[in-house]
């Protein structure tokens, strides 16, 4: 079992670091028509652990260049604060690992061990983890959480 998990947490490392080395370097802004020019924490303080805490679902996802995707169908993608720990169920797989805040930077990982079962959306499951992992802009606002990087942009929702 811990070599399983072992080999599991060295392929999630190799493939988060795949994902970040395709990574655009320009910023991406949070823009899918439904939110406002500037960021909903302007002239407000930074995020905090505790408006993080608890479980977030997955209302779209949109990586940098690409149009948005909203979450499949009978899919669950949730996002998880507990603990000091970060989880996130990815349709029939589950990842886990630290996370940092530190004002309006997140950051994700250094890895997160994940299972790694087929599941019916493997491909937008790898988009999702790979916009997860590493350093994202949060923006809290009105019951929605939105992380955004380089890699792309996430919308959840309580």
């Amino acid at each position: 079992m811990s070599s399983s998990l072992s080999l599991a947490g060295c392929v999630v490392v190799a493939l988060l670091a795949t994902g970040c080395a395709d990574s655009a370097s320009t910023p991406t802004s949070p823009s899918s028509g439904t939110g406002s020019p500037t960021s909903p924490l302007a002239g407000s303080s930074a995020p905090t652990v505790e408006q993080l805490a608890g479980t977030w679902n997955l209302q779209s996802l949109q990586p940098a260049g690409d149009a948005v995707q909203p979450t499949p169908a009978g899919a669950s993608y949730t996002l998880t604060f507990a603990d000091g720990r970060l989880s996130t169920r990815e349709d029939c797989n589950l990842c886990g690992g630290a996370f940092k805040l530190s004002g309006e930077t997140l950051t994700a990982g250094p890895a997160l061990a994940c299972t790694r079962a087929a599941c019916p959306t493997m491909a937008f499951e790898s988009t999702y983890g790979r916009l997860l992992s590493g350093d994202s802009t949060v923006t809290l606002s009105n019951g929605t959480l939105v992380l955004s990087s380089a890699r792309g942009v996430m919308r959840f929702t309580r």
